[in-house]
């Protein structure tokens, strides 16, 4: 692998850009100290001119929201025959619809809280009150609102009493035009990072998340001391192996590859209840998938590395 050109691809125009640097700077960093040579692109116009003029042995999707999850550089990476790190453009799709995501768990028979997914037109036409009561009426209170599609939480809010609903809704709003709107669980929250191996998926030990708000949104992520994570989470024997359980069966209900994370909370009775997944997951010094490599003994460059060596013996 020493001759082997890596591009990590990190930036992009979603709401999420300043995130998915950090992380493409982080990992560009540790796949240099695995003796890979890295060049880090932004994804702008020039992109596809760069990928067929400097043609990289492989590519490493470090984009978070927006083109980078929902599966159009993957295509433009498939349309040019380039290997990459990641889940395919047709995985990506399915993924990144959180209402899909969930309705394939659940028709698994996995646990996920009650949902409802509303456009804003629904809000317009019908009268915002009334949606709102019968919303209430369905999903009881406190309940979550987040966009259908994105990640990092923006735009995510718990709402305990209906008279904050209208604010949160447009809080949702100004990051897309549908919003999910879904049971509160209370209970332990939990991220898994599934890797695969030449074994298959398998799932690293779970991080467990708390913030000091009691909510973990943008804020509470990115920032350092807003929250407290233990790697191992604080789980029993059973719990952990279902909650590693969980996140294997969505990677590969998902038709994900290479590497997911998948959020997911333990309610107070002991079951497990998915929230979503995301396949371009958050490699910053506060996320928590390089706490779960460490968890498992291993490093952020080391899984990497021998990812992008499974994505080059692969093909596109």
């Amino acid at each position: 692998m020493a001759d082997r050109t890596v591009a990590v691809l990190a930036g992009g125009l979603s709401h999420e850009r300043d995130v998915s640097l950090r992380s493409g700077r982080r990992l560009s960093a540790a796949l240099r100290g695995e003796g890979l040579t890295v060049a880090e692109w932004d994804t702008d116009a020039g992109l596809l001119t760069r990928l067929r003029d400097e043609r990289p042995d492989a590519a490493v999707v470090a984009l978070h929201g927006g083109e980078g999850e929902n599966g159009s550089v993957q295509t433009v990476l498939e349309m040019l025959g380039v290997p990459f790190v990641g889940t395919s453009s047709q995985g990506c799709r399915r993924a990144w619809d959180k209402p899909t995501a969930k309705a394939l768990v659940a028709k698994a028979d996995f646990a996920t809280p009650d949902w409802v997914v509303l456009p804003h037109s629904t809000f317009r036409e019908l009268g915002a009150q009334a949606v709102l009561d019968a919303m209430v009426e369905r999903l009881g209170l406190p309940l979550i609102l987040k966009p259908d599609q994105g990640g990092s939480a923006l735009g995510t809010q718990v709402v305990r009493d209906a008279a904050e609903l209208p604010t949160a809704m447009v809080g949702c709003f100004a990051y897309g035009d549908t919003v999910l709107a879904e049971q509160y669980v209370d209970g332990v929250e939990v991220a898994v990072t599934v890797v695969e191996r030449d074994g298959g998926p398998h799932a690293l030990p779970a991080v467990e998340i708390v913030p000091e708000n009691g909510v973990y949104d943008y804020t509470a992520r990115y920032t350092a001391g807003l929250t407290d994570f233990f790697a191992p989470a604080r789980l029993n024997d059973t719990t952990a192996k279902a909650v590693g359980e969980l996140a294997v069966g969505a990677h590969r209900l998902l038709g994900l590859r290479d590497i997911s994370r998948t959020d997911a909370v333990v309610a107070r009775d002991g079951t497990v209840h998915f929230l979503e997944v995301n396949l371009s997951p958050g490699l910053t010094e506060t996320s928590t998938v390089p706490m779960a490599m460490e968890a498992a003994g291993t490093s952020l460059g080391e899984v990497f590395a021998d990812l992008v060596a499974r994505a080059i013996r692969r093909g596109n």
